[in-house]
C-alpha cells in the first residue's frame, strides 16, 4: 500500500505591487489607491511536490496543517490552502487547472490555452474633484479608451455617486452622463456593465436604467442589497420598458438566500468572490447554476490572484459570462503568460495556474513579513 501523502512545509508571505492607475472611490468606499497586496502560500508535500496560490491563513493555521494528509479530491480542498493545492494538482497532472476535469486533454506545446471573455473593472469615481458633469464624464471616457488600448472590449462602470459622495440628484445625473460618455467612447459593440455597490434604491435604479436605455446596459450589478420584492418589481418594470438588462449580485456580504432567489429567476448573474468563498466553492457551484440557467461571473477585484484563477472556471461552467480584470503588477509574481486581446483573457496551457514565483523576492518577503511552518 502506498504511503499517505502529507503536508510537510508551508511558506507564506504577502507580495506587493501596483495598479497602472490609481483607483478612486465607489458608492460606499473612499479611494482604493494604487497599491495592491497578494498574500501567497506555498505548500510542499511529502513527495516533494509543490503548489502556490492566494491565502490569508495564519501561522497557527499553517502549523496545524503540518503532518496532515493531502486531500485526494479537488472538490474537498480546504479553503486555507485551496489555491496552492489546485496549482499543485495541475502541476502533478501536467495540465492547466482548467483542464483537470477533462480526461481527454493531452499535454502539447502546440495546444492553445483558454480564451475567456473579460471586462475592464477600473472605471471608478476618479472625477469627484470636478464640478462639471461633462468634464467628469470625459475623464471616465478617457479611462475606458485606455482600457481599449490594453485589449479590453467590455467595461464595468462604478455608479452610485449620490449614495455618499455627492447629493443624490447631482450624483445620479453624473452617473448618467458618465454611462453615456463611455458608450460613445467604446462604440456600440462593447458590453457596458454598471455597478452601484448597493448605492441605489429601486427608484434610482429605474431612473438610471431608463435614462440610459440607448446605451444598452448589459447588466446592473448590486443596485441595492438583495431583496426579492424589489428585484421582482424591477424585473416587472424592465419588462414593461422593453429593457433586457441582466440583474447581477452576490459579491461581498450577500444574502444567504441569494441562490434561492437565483433559482427562482430573480437574479440572472451570480458573482460570489473567487477568493472568498473561493475557487473550490465555484468549482462545485458553477454546474449547479448551469442547471438553473443562471450565469456565473466570479468577482475578482482587489486580490490580484483571482484575475488569474477565475478564468480557469470557464472551462467547467457553461454559463461563465465574464472574467473580471483588475490589472496590477505584483513584485515576485509572474503572470506574463496571461494576455488580454480583443476582449478576452488568454489563459496559458501551462501546468497549474501558469504562474511563477521569483524565489529571491518571495524569500525576502517571508523573512520580512511572513513565516515558515515545517
Amino acid at each position: 500500500m502506498a504511503s499517505l501523502l502529507t503536508i510537510t512545509r508551508i511558506e507564506w508571505a504577502p507580495l506587493t505591487g501596483e495598479r497602472p492607475r490609481l483607483a478612486g472611490s465607489n458608492a460606499r468606499l473612499g479611494v482604493h489607491g494604487k497599491s495592491v497586496t497578494c498574500p501567497i502560500v506555498r505548500v510542499t508535500t511529502s513527495d516533494g511536490s509543490q503548489g502556490f496560490g492566494w491565502s490569508r491563513l495564519s501561522r497557527e493555521e499553517a502549523e496545524a496543517w503540518i503532518g496532515q494528509p493531502v486531500p485526494q479530491s479537488v472538490e474537498t480542498f480546504p479553503f486555507a490552502l485551496e489555491n496552492a493545492l489546485w496549482d499543485r494538482a495541475g502541476k502533478l497532472a501536467g495540465k492547466p487547472v482548467f483542464a483537470l476535469a477533462d480526461d481527454t486533454w493531452q499535454v502539447s506545446e502546440n495546444l492553445p490555452g483558454l480564451a475567456v471573455p473579460c471586462y475592464d473593472t477600473t472605471l471608478y469615481f476618479d472625477d469627484l474633484h470636478l464640478s462639471d458633469d461633462a468634464a467628469a464624464a470625459d475623464i471616465i471616457a478617457a479611462e475606458a479608451k485606455e482600457g481599449w488600448e490594453r485589449g479590453f472590449r467590455n467595461f464595468k462602470i462604478k455608479v452610485g455617486r449620490g449614495g455618499m459622495h455627492m447629493p443624490v440628484d447631482a450624483g445620479t445625473r453624473r452617473d448618467i452622463a458618465v454611462i453615456r460618455a463611455v458608450r460613445v467612447a467604446v462604440g456600440p459593440e462593447a458590453k457596458i456593465l454598471i455597478d452601484a455597490n448597493n448605492g441605489y434604491n429601486l427608484n434610482l435604479t429605474k431612473q438610471v436604467l431608463g435614462a440610459t436605455a440607448d446605451a444598452d446596459i448589459f447588466w446592473m450589478e448590486e443596485a441595492f442589497h438583495e431583496d426579492p420584492m424589489l428585484y421582482a418589481n424591477l424585473r416587472e418594470w424592465m419588462g414593461r420598458e422593453g429593457l433586457s438588462v441582466l440583474i447581477a449580485d452576490g459579491e461581498g456580504d450577500a444574502s444567504p438566500r441569494l441562490l434561492e432567489w437565483a433559482e427562482q429567476g430573480l437574479i440572472d448573474v451570480v458573482q460570489y468572490d473567487v477568493l472568498r468563498p473561493g475557487f473550490t466553492r465555484w468549482w462545485n457551484l458553477g454546474p449547479q447554476l448551469d442547471g438553473w440557467n443562471v450565469r456565473s461571473a466570479p468577482h475578482a477585484y482587489g486580490g490580484v490572484f483571482g484575475v488569474y484563477s477565475a478564468p480557469h472556471l470557464a472551462a467547467r461552467i457553461r454559463g461563465f459570462t465574464f472574467a473580471e480584470v483588475d490589472p496590477a503588477e505584483v513584485d515576485g509574481l509572474d503572470g506574463s503568460a496571461y494576455t488580454i486581446r480583443d476582449g478576452q483573457v488568454h489563459v496559458p496551457s501551462l501546468p497549474g495556474f501558469g504562474l511563477a514565483l521569483d524565489e529571491a523576492i518571495f524569500q525576502r518577503a517571508i523573512t520580512e513579513k511572513g513565516f515558515i511552518a515545517t
